[in-house]
């Protein structure tokens, strides 16, 4: 079951049928170092983390932050203004809309 927090839309540990029913191994692959940057989507952008784990921190929400990690399949809305902190490196499956 799909949890929301400031907008980003994450499941824990999706079955197997809801990734291959989404084509998730066919989606192009992005990844980085530990690191800490600012990012805006400029698309709807569904990922699924293969590994890593990275604290979200939308921007106009001060120090809240959502966490996502190996095992998650996440949703992030278009136009969403963030800094991501990347604590442990991140290897992903992304698709955009």
């Amino acid at each position: 079951m799909a949890t929301e927090k400031l907008g980003i839309k994450v499941e824990r540990n999706p079955p197997e049928t809801k990734l291959a029913k989404l084509g998730v191994k066919s989606w192009p692959k992005w990844g980085c170092p530990p690191s800490k940057f600012p990012w805006t989507f400029t698309t709807n952008e569904t990922c699924y983390l293969l590994e890593g784990k990275v604290k979200v921190f939308v921007e106009g929400h001060g120090d809240e932050f959502v966490e996502i990690q190996a095992g998650d399949l996440v949703e992030f809305p278009k136009d969403m203004s963030c800094t991501w902190d990347v604590s442990v490196a991140v290897d992903k499956h992304y698709n955009v809309e």
